[in-house]
């Protein structure tokens, strides 16, 4: 498992977006707005990183 780590913020709300999409924010751990998490660098987070990214910020990758 690699140690590498992403810092994850929800900058931009999810009112108004894709069922799917506010599952896959929900499924990064993200519940607010400004909320950050940091998540493993592994190729399934990066896929929800990619699919929301309008969404997010990111740092460390």
């Amino acid at each position: 498992m690699s140690d590498k780590m992403i810092k994850v913020t929800l900058v931009k709300s999810v009112i108004g977006t894709k069922q799917s999409h506010r599952a896959t924010v929900r499924g990064l751990g993200l519940r607010r707005l400004n909320h950050s998490v940091e998540l493993p660098d592994t190729p399934r987070v990066r896929g929800m990183i990619t699919k929301v990214s309008y969404l997010l910020k990111c740092e460390g990758q």
